[in-house]
């Protein structure tokens, strides 16, 4: 019937049309006053999606007593201010940029011709070695990069704009110390809650898909990686102190990248984004605020290949990171293990800044600070110190990797982690 047909084509305004993402509570945020973006929110829609979000997150992996617990995981965090007198970097930069690269991988930098736009940086500045992805998925990693927040086996923070509103994250911490904060994108910002996320957390524009003329939205995920990157110098202006991240669309599937160099699609268009990253960090360089610039080029996760991922396997969370810049002093490789989550306390220390409220984030720079790199996938975890490697089911109960000089003596301490992180979601 007529009633029947019209019902179903109601389906696409209720989803919010034919993108990839579809309607969430970000979709309607306009402001930086979170009130204002609350009062914007259909009600229904609004207790809707706090009833299918409303869950016990203490009562989730509950591995051993709290007392336990505290005492394992007080030997995990160190929060205190650093002596920067002996820095890495010359000078506070006046510019931060980070560049967020969608699905990159240690693995695919050895594969020859793929990224050597990305290996070349990697001699040019800190380049940290033992750096690992907290999760599988974008969602999970931009909160762990910005937020300084590990990621969750089977959940995302992201899409939860009531425990998100009030969390700590760098652009937060540089709007207070008076940078201008901007993120730009190629895709959809209302993907996975994405625009509410980093509202709430201090960024004053953000740049998505819609923001750029309909006819450059080519790919599945918007804009190609030349357009991005010319967007972004566009919105570079640096007239005062900014933070500037900027997040790649175009190396995940369906690999519809405009230029075809090699024959493997997955890696053509790895290639493909790393020429765009080559071709932007060269034209960065040109300009005179280089001189007051540091440059953070950090993966999402590692994504799209091998085609056979194996999540209990350390390449899975293995990613590059590197800082170059005018400020950086000198070219070194930084062996210390560590987490994506790491970065903010590492970035914050770096420029003198306070981030002891950073609980979970350890500076990397810190010879007093912990070093160890903690990851989760559904449904598990892993953690890496020097001393063992150790990967653990929650759902079979069994450690599916254990290797190193101590084997299993990270087991407890990844648990007694996970367990206070669902304790601190549970509080917010």
């Amino acid at each position: 019937s007529v009633g029947v047909v019209l019902a179903a084509v109601l389906i696409i305004p209720i989803r919010g049309g034919f993108t990839v993402a579809a309607n969430n509570v970000g979709t309607v945020y306009f402001s930086e006053n979170i009130r204002l973006n609350h009062a914007a929110v259909n009600p229904l829609f609004s207790f809707l999606e706090s009833a299918t979000h409303n869950e016990d997150f203490a009562s989730q992996y509950r591995f051993m007593d709290d007392a336990e617990a505290m005492a394992l995981f007080s030997k995990m965090t160190y929060t205190a201010r650093r002596d920067t007198t002996d820095n890495v970097i010359t000078e506070r930069p006046e510019h931060v940029v980070i560049v967020v690269l969608e699905s990159f991988s240690r693995l695919i930098m050895d594969i020859p011709n793929v990224t050597p736009q990305l290996n070349k940086l990697c001699g040019e500045g800190l380049y940290f070695t033992n750096f690992h992805a907290n999760s599988f998925r974008t969602d999970r990693g931009l909160v762990s990069i910005l937020s300084g927040y590990p990621a969750q086996p089977t959940m995302s923070l992201m899409k939860y704009p009531a425990k998100t509103n009030q969390l700590y994250s760098i652009a937060r911490s540089l709007g207070k110390a008076g940078y201008d904060t901007r993120y730009v994108y190629g895709g959809d910002a209302n993907f996975t809650n994405m625009r509410s996320y980093l509202m709430a957390t201090g960024f004053n524009r953000i740049v998505s898909e819609e923001d750029y003329d309909a006819r450059l939205r080519t790919g599945k995920w918007g804009v190609n990686d030349e357009e991005l990157f010319k967007r972004a110098l566009q919105e570079m202006d640096m007239k005062r102190p900014s933070l500037s991240v900027i997040q790649t669309p175009s190396s995940p599937e369906p690999y519809d990248v405009p230029m075809h160099v090699l024959d493997d699609e997955r890696l053509n268009a790895f290639h493909y984004t790393d020429h765009c990253l080559g071709d932007f960090v060269s034209k960065l360089r040109q300009r005179p605020e280089w001189a007051k610039t540091l440059l953070v080029v950090v993966p999402d996760h590692l994504g799209c290949y091998p085609k056979d991922i194996d999540n209990f396997q350390l390449y899975r969370y293995q990613i590059p990171m590197v800082m170059l810049g005018g400020v950086v002093r000198d070219p070194q490789h930084v062996d210390t293990m560590a987490s994506q989550h790491d970065l903010a306390a590492t970035l914050l220390g770096m420029m003198g800044i306070d981030h002891s409220e950073f609980t979970f984030s350890k500076d990397i720079l810190d010879p007093r600070s912990p070093h160890f790199a903690f990851f989760t996938v559904p449904d598990a975890v892993g953690m890496v110190t020097e001393d063992n490697a150790v990967i653990y089911d929650n759902v079979s109960g069994k450690t599916m990797l254990n290797t190193g000089r101590r084997r299993g003596s990270n087991l407890r301490p990844a648990q007694a982690y996970l367990q206070k992180l669902y304790d601190d979601i549970s509080r917010r």
